[in-house]
Order: structure tokens, then sequence, then C-alpha cells
């Protein structure tokens, strides 16, 4: 009896490996694009987790790009500075010194750290803002606030809040095909040389539709999609996904994630996901299972 026990473990991991091995095969060499955000950037286990997936994603022959948020760090520097955050529609105005903050915060602290969690737990992550090498092209960035059905659009100027205009893939191609490990803030460069701050699910869109990915995996602190009984929707087609935002079903929070995923879709990406970034080990159980953990967002067909 202990002589079964003891191989009963080895065959279990045996089986698990073997179970994933048409996974790697069809996803060996493709660019993963991963928004790294929400409970999963502070919660010390979660981050721990999230660097050994990346890891293992690039070992086994994928490439991953990372992309991350930065939003709570943000507004815990912009506290113990006395600077007042104002927000507008959920976007964060940003002047000038708000700016120099976002930049230190983003580019420095928070893409620093991940770079030294990804390297700690043996990968090669290069960190990279906007700013290196023209990766992310910007321009400023106007909020349209509809007051009333009948009346036109109040233009509202939000500061440095910007909008990708390009990304710069062969920087990125160039590290994944040196066997690094991107980790993109999310600002961007303007003309003169101005730095925006972005909102880290649109550029993490735009850099896997400029690198025509397989996969857009956003990170969220949700289980995913819900329908209107509140059930978890595992696929949803880009068609569904429209008229679930007419019928207000998609909204808040979940609104601008689902357009940047259907953006991605309609610029060259295979699927995009919403994941539960909460649960351990949330990219491997999204991406090496067949009905994966939270929402598959795919085009038609």
């Amino acid at each position: 009896m202990v002589e079964r026990e003891e191989f009963k473990t080895p065959l279990e991991k045996a089986r698990v490996l073997l179970e994933v091995l048409p996974y790697i095969r069809r996803f060996y060499g493709k660019v993963i694009v991963i928004k790294y955000g929400g409970h999963a950037m502070v919660d010390d286990d979660l981050k721990c987790q999230f660097a050994l997936d990346v890891v293992m994603l690039k070992f086994i022959g994928l490439n991953p790009v990372i992309v991350h948020g930065g939003g709570p760090q943000i507004g815990r520097t912009l506290d113990k500075l006395g600077i007042v955050s104002r927000f507008v529609n959920g976007m964060r105005v940003t002047d000038q010194e708000t700016m120099n903050i976002v930049e230190m915060v983003l580019a420095g602290n928070v893409n620093k750290e991940i770079v030294g969690l990804i390297n700690h737990n043996g990968g090669k992550a290069v960190g990279l803002s906007g700013k290196d090498g023209n990766l992310v092209r910007a321009e400023k960035y106007y909020l349209d606030d509809d007051k009333a059905k009948d009346s036109p659009p109040e233009i509202i100027d939000i500061g440095l809040v910007g909008k990708v205009t390009s990304i710069n893939a062969d920087l990125v191609l160039s590290l994944v095909s040196s066997g690094y490990i991107p980790v993109i803030a999310p600002t961007g460069v303007g003309e003169k040389g101005e730095t925006y701050n972005i909102n880290a699910d649109v550029v993490a869109g735009e850099v896997a539709s400029a690198l025509k990915a397989e996969k857009l995996v956003l990170l969220t602190d949700v289980p995913g999609v819900l329908d209107e009984e509140g059930d978890l929707i595992a696929t949803l087609k880009n068609d569904d996904a429209e008229e679930l935002i007419r019928k207000g079903v998609i909204a808040g929070g979940m609104y601008p994630k689902i357009k940047c995923c259907l953006k991605a879709l309609r610029g060259g990406v295979e699927k995009a996901h919403i994941v539960d970034g909460r649960l351990s080990h949330a990219i491997l159980l999204e991406i090496f299972t067949d009905r994966g953990i939270g929402t598959e967002v795919v085009k038609e067909g």
C-alpha cells in the first residue's frame, strides 16, 4: 500500500504534463500579451505566482509580453506627497506635476519590481516605458462627456492623458526573439517628447494588435464577463458582446475592457481573455485548459 502511494503522485504529475502537451504544441512560439493589474499586483503570494507563470510560459516555448498597470501605487504616492487626485468618468486628471509622479511610479518603481520578480524566478525580463525606442507613440486624449441626449458632447481636457497612435513592434519582437520577456509601463511619448499617461488595458490591446498576438489576457479582480443572471460567460462572441453592451449588461469597469478586447480582435489577435487574477496561477489555468477559468472573447465563426 505504501509503495502504491509513493507512485501515485509522480503518475498524476506525468498525466498533467501530457494533458498540457497539445496546448504547448498549439501555442509554441506564439506571442501572449498579458495585462498585469488588480489584486495580483499587490498580494505578495500572487505576485510570486505570476512571475513563476510567466517564466514557465517562456521556458516551454511561448513568448509572454507584459503590460502592467499601477493605479493604486500612483494613488498612494500622490497621497503621501499631498497631491489631490481628481477623476473624470473614472480617468485620472493628469497635470504636469501628477505626470511626473505617474512616470516615476510606473516606469520606475512598479516596472522594476516586476522585472526583478521575473528575473529572481529564473526569467530574463527587460523593463520598458513608452519613451524607450519610441515604443508607444501617443497624442493627447480628450474626453467626450455626453451631458444630454439632445445636446452636443462637452470636450473635456483631462491633461496629459494620451491615446496610442502607434507601437514599435520591431523593438518588442527583437527582445522576444533574443529570449527576453518585455515588461511595458503604460506611458506614451508625444511628437514633442512629452509623456502621456495611458490606460494599461488600452496599451495592452494596442501592443497585442501590433504583434499579431495569439492571445491577449487581461487580469482583473472579477471572475470575467457576467450575463444578465450574473453567471459567468465562458465564451463570448464579438457580436454577442456588442449586444450586451447595448443592453447595459456590460457596463462600468468591464465596458472599456471589452472594447479593448474587441479592438484587439479586429487588429489581428486570435483570442482575448478576461481572467480573475485573484486566483492562483490564473494565467496557466486559462491557457492550458479547455474551458479556462474566465471569459474568452472570440471572433464570429
